[in-house]
């Protein structure tokens, strides 16, 4: 129902590029942009591949289209939709949002600035010939529903959550990129500006959306539930040959069960999926939060089919960290970096992770198990979840400080995330500042259970 067209990556419908002979009408340049081909063409507007030379990098332009027929209340909603996404400039910064550059508004065009992501968008796995892997689109759903949670705090509602509006990169059989994009038809909670009410895709529309009434962060949940229903059935939740029928089935009518429709579907997916459909907001779950940890707890729970890889999920990864201590002052955006840039590793019982004397940088984070230190073959500590090892010989600032004074083993089983300096270099500067502020939350404490041990040395083992 939107009059706004999908920001980027058409690349679903144009899945090679174009050369400009090929694109006679095409521009050479837009504002300081070279253009380099043509993305796709809505009803409103069309997108461009575009070099930024200034910054050196790929961009997509959305371009608004010169409508002389249109009516002056076509305009209108043009104009707000421009304005809607205009206003978001700068403001949107995280893994899997699009983020947009700039806007420009000159006498002879309009146009939106945008990171331009490669690949496809959901549209491309709606189809019953190409559905992705029941495990891939719950973590489809979680990366959504982290994006979309990320927009809501930001006081946003995105009205507009369709397979078309949700970008996508492709590595043979694994989505590796994810980005929200097009927030023409958002609802800034916040402003006290004329915005636009009733707008959304009909096959994805929340019931509440339909009737006009005031919208929270349940209608996109909504729209992300239908979204993921498509996915898994390879058809939307209702279907019907005319808009009436259609709107009375979102009103009135229940979505198929999942289970049966292809192989695969749990009991337990077919809750989560269709419960988030429920026909009145306050049955839906009550937050993001609260629908991210649904999703991820049919992985944990192995209330999906697994690849034949096995391989561990970021949903599972970004779940893990949340519930540990060192990253309790963490937001999402800095989470996600954990995620993608720390070396993540296995341990059996028994390994040792460090032995005295050792030179070494590296430091690590127990995300599950336990290891226990030992001096001259004394056991004198023990680690778990949560916590650190390794952490002065990485902030040490000379050689010789930097050989581990104890052995460190492995007591249970273990998972840690590790960084080096070099890794720490690439993350963002706030990132590092979280870092800094946990090793120091963990030295503190190790501090105090050093002085309760001198004053009580029986504790000592």
């Amino acid at each position: 129902m939107s009059s706004s067209t999908s920001t980027l990556g058409r690349a679903d419908r144009h899945e090679s590029t174009v050369t400009l002979a090929l694109q006679p009408d095409l521009p050479t340049t837009i504002g300081k942009y070279r253009v380099e081909s043509r993305l796709g063409t809505g009803a409103t507007s069309e997108v461009f591949l575009a070099h930024d030379r200034f910054s050196n990098r790929v961009v997509a332009i959305k371009r608004v289209q010169a409508r002389p027929h249109a009516t002056a209340a076509e305009m209108r909603f043009s104009d707000r939709f421009f304005a809607a996404e205009a206003a978001l400039v700068g403001k949107l910064n995280h893994p899997n949002v699009v983020q947009l550059l700039d806007a420009v508004e000159a006498p002879d065009s309009r146009y939106l600035v945008m990171e331009y992501v490669p690949g496809v968008t959901l549209r491309h796995f709606c189809t019953p010939e190409r559905l992705l892997s029941l495990e891939q689109v719950v973590e489809v759903g979680f990366k959504c529903a982290m994006a979309l949670g990320y927009m809501f705090r930001q006081g946003l509602v995105h009205r507009d959550v369709k397979p078309a509006n949700i970008l996508v990169t492709v590595d043979g059989d694994d989505i590796t990129t994810l980005k929200i994009s097009d927030f023409g038809s958002v609802l800034d909670l916040a402003s006290d500006q004329t915005q636009v009410h009733r707008v959304g895709s009909l096959a994805y529309i929340s019931p509440e959306q339909l009737d006009g009434a005031e919208v929270d962060c349940r209608a996109d949940i909504y729209s992300l539930a239908a979204v993921l229903y498509h996915l898994i059935a390879g058809r939307p939740p209702f279907e019907a040959d005319n808009q009436g029928a259609l709107l009375n089935m979102i009103w009135h009518r229940e979505p198929d069960p999942l289970v049966g429709c292809r192989e695969g579907v749990t009991e337990a997916l077919d809750q989560v999926i269709r419960g988030a459909m429920a026909k009145k907001a306050e049955d839906r779950p009550a937050s993001w939060d609260d629908f991210a940890n649904q999703l991820s707890a049919l992985i944990t729970r192995n209330e999906v089919p697994r690849g034949p890889l096995q391989r561990v999920l970021d949903s599972e990864r970004f779940t893990l960290l949340r519930h540990l201590d060192f990253f309790t002052d963490f937001g999402d955006v800095e989470l996600w970096e954990v995620v993608h840039r720390a070396r993540w590793q296995r341990f059996p019982l028994g390994h040792p992770i460090y032995k005295a004397g050792q030179e070494g940088r590296r430091f690590h984070i127990l995300a599950q198990g336990e290891v226990e230190v030992f001096r001259d073959g004394q056991k004198v500590a023990s680690f778990g979840a949560g916590t650190s090892v390794g952490e002065l010989a990485y902030l040490a600032p000379s050689p010789d400080l930097r050989k581990h004074s104890a052995d460190v083993v492995v007591s249970q089983p273990c998972t840690t995330i590790s960084f080096t300096p070099d890794a720490m270099e690439h993350l963002s500067e706030r990132t590092r500042h979280r870092f800094d502020s946990g090793f120091i939350r963990v030295l503190v404490r190790r501090l105090n259970e050093a002085h309760a041990a001198l004053q009580h040395p029986q504790r000592i083992l």
